[in-house]
């Protein structure tokens, strides 16, 4: 039977999610034999590909391939040429998909007739029960931390044009028309293919009915190095678009400057050192309200790591550009 849609998911050291992940996708109400999975594993470490063998054995519809650069760039390309569908969906080992999650996506992508891409709420949950784990997932949902990031942060009753959604849903002829994703980019891949999307003339819309779980990273140093890298290659991301995809992301990089700056002028004037210490007041009362208001010690901690790492991150890139340095740096989770 021809496949209809073709499922990419990108993986590496993935043992502790990556049966749930495929379990959801099995318990679809589309059709089996018109869609496949293709993992592409970045060539995992821990049992990753130990725990995906069976499935492979047991479903002809379920294949391995081999990501020897082992980034989620890299891992899409590979899953795009080989994919043997009309349509492609990237999913995320991370995560749960809802059982009618194909089939509302295809239905929608079928239904509006200038969308190029599709995808839904992503409801982020602890790693674990762990007070710290709990304090990163509500951070990475709440609009203090992520700013107005729609898929994060809404809850949507209609159909709702946006500049990004998670993971994705597309016909495979866009890839013919506007090219693939580009692997310079380890972070942020998605975010320049869904501006150059735009930049083509593309819709990207946010659709309502179902919404998918996204487990966040489990602790405080592992989600420091993912905002760092986040931030990093912004402004490569900016420098091939020829202009930023969203203003929400200098917001960290001002918040760094501005801490960084401000400490040597508060010797220069009273004013400024009133200035300083009264936003810093601010940014910790603020972080202190939420956290009282989800009970929980670590959000301001949290907060500071995301917004601290990210803007750091930011002007990291901006070093590397002018200095033309590489950006290649340790993904690992």
């Amino acid at each position: 039977m021809e496949r209809i849609v073709s499922i990419i998911m990108p993986t590496y050291n993935e043992e502790r999610f990556i049966e749930q992940s495929i379990q959801s996708m099995l318990a679809q109400d589309f059709p089996t034999g018109q869609w496949e999975l293709l993992i592409i594993d970045g060539m995992s470490t821990d049992k990753t590909r130990e725990l995906l063998k069976p499935y492979i054995e047991r479903y002809s519809y379920i294949r391995l391939l081999d990501n020897p650069r082992h980034t989620a760039p890299c891992a899409m390309n590979i899953g795009i040429r080989e994919a043997k569908g009309e349509y492609i969906c990237r999913i995320d080992a991370h995560s749960v998909f809802p059982v009618n999650y194909i089939s509302t996506l295809l239905n929608y992508t079928q239904e509006l007739p200038d969308a190029s891409n599709v995808g839904c709420v992503c409801k982020t949950l602890p790693a674990n029960d762990s007070p710290q784990a709990r304090a990163i997932a509500i951070a990475c949902s709440h609009p203090f931390g992520v700013g107005n990031n729609t898929f994060r942060t809404a809850t949507i009753d209609s159909v709702t044009e946006t500049d990004t959604v998670p993971f994705g849903f597309w016909r495979k002829t866009l890839f013919e028309r506007i090219g693939m994703f580009d692997e310079e980019l380890i972070r942020n891949q998605d975010d320049e293919f869904n501006a150059r999307t735009i930049q083509h003339g593309g819709h990207i819309y946010l659709v309502p009915g179902i919404s998918t779980i996204y487990y966040s990273r489990d602790s405080i140093s592992k989600t420091a190095q993912m905002f760092y890298q986040y931030g990093l290659f912004k402004p490569l991301v900016n420098h091939k678009l020829k202009h930023p995809a969203t203003l929400r992301q200098f917001i960290p990089l001002l918040f760094v400057i501005g801490l960084m700056i401000g400490l040597p002028l508060i010797f220069l004037s009273k004013v400024i050192l009133y200035l300083y210490i009264g936003c810093i007041a601010i940014y910790i009362i603020g972080t202190g309200l939420i956290s009282m208001q989800y009970k929980n010690c670590y959000l301001p901690l949290v907060f500071f790591t995301i917004h601290w790492s990210y803007g750091w991150g930011y002007l990291c890139g901006i070093s590397k550009l002018i200095s033309k340095q590489s950006f290649q740096v340790n993904t690992n989770r």
